[in-house]
């Protein structure tokens, strides 16, 4: 539950200090946010551009997320993968 001093004795008015955090928190993430917005863009730029190279996207997109994991949980998750689809007669 939120600190009962950050309000004043008006009822549901923050005082100065209080709201002049909330201010700078809100506003730090907008900013985030266009930052976030920005980035997205430059990725699917990116992505756009390997995609005009002949590179499948999908494929980049999932080596991306293979590199962003633990090498052996990665391997781990492999292994049984290929037991999985090996008790299915996948593979």
């Amino acid at each position: 539950m939120a600190d009962d001093s950050a309000f004043d004795g008006g009822g549901d008015v923050l005082n100065a200090t209080a709201q002049g955090r909330l201010r700078t928190i809100i506003e730090r993430v907008e900013r985030l946010e266009e930052d976030k917005a920005a980035i997205t863009q430059d990725i699917a730029e990116v992505y756009a551009e390997a995609k005009g190279e002949g590179y499948d996207v999908k494929i980049l997109r999932k080596v991306v997320s293979l590199r962003k994991q633990d090498k052996a949980k990665r391997q781990e998750a492999d292994a049984i993968l290929d037991l999985y689809l090996s008790a299915l007669g996948e593979i």
